[in-house]
């Protein structure tokens, strides 16, 4: 899933939640009536379950985004990959025992044939990206407003309608500072949505 498959466009923030900074991305998409989708790393979730609930009571989407990120989590063979989505799972329903966990992203966006049909087995959709902030790549962009001024002008320069847009809600203080920008920006253009929390 490359696009959200009508007009509307949706933000996604990966690898939270995190004490910093998620609470402050939550503030800014309250603030301006705005929902969004949080791809959630599963020992993230259990360590911070308040925030977990936070992101449902406010009306975002909540996708399962592995245990801890193990950029070759596709290769490592079906037992392995279904343990550790479905543990991520267990943790966000831990903290909200409710939750649609309809969604599943890959660490990196790695992507096999193999982790797909295991999302799908669990009722997950993978979903990947239409815009990449590419907001963790300080060595190239730095920190602060060069960063900043990158994150924007690449949503600003690529997004399109249908778009789906990531970044990052972990120790990634300058996409805070960005989206202040870019959400209002968007609004004007776009309808924004969180992806359905519960797929056909």
């Amino acid at each position: 899933m490359l696009t959200t498959g009508s007009d509307s466009v949706a933000l996604t923030f990966d690898d939270g939640p995190w004490p910093e900074h998620t609470p402050q991305m939550l503030d800014l998409l309250k603030q301006h009536g705005v929902q969004a989708t949080f791809c959630v790393i599963g020992k993230h979730a259990q360590v911070y379950p308040d925030l977990i609930r936070r992101i449902l009571a406010e009306g975002h989407t909540l996708c399962n985004h592995s245990w801890r990120h193990d950029l070759e989590l596709g290769t490592r063979g079906e037992a392995a990959i279904r343990d550790d989505l479905a543990a991520t799972s267990k943790a966000i329903r831990d903290a909200a025992p409710d939750a649609k966990i309809s969604y599943f992203r890959a660490p990196g966006g790695n992507f096999t044939p193999e982790i797909v049909a295991i999302a799908k087995s669990m009722e997950m959709t993978s979903i990947y990206w239409h815009v990449d902030t590419r907001d963790w790549e300080v060595s190239k962009y730095g920190h602060g407003q060069t960063m900043v001024n990158h994150i924007v002008s690449t949503v600003q320069d690529k997004c399109r309608r249908g778009s789906i847009i990531l970044a990052h809600d972990k120790s990634k203080p300058d996409t805070v500072t960005a989206f202040k920008t870019l959400v209002p920006w968007l609004k004007q253009r776009y309808k924004l949505i969180p992806l359905p929390a519960a797929r056909s």
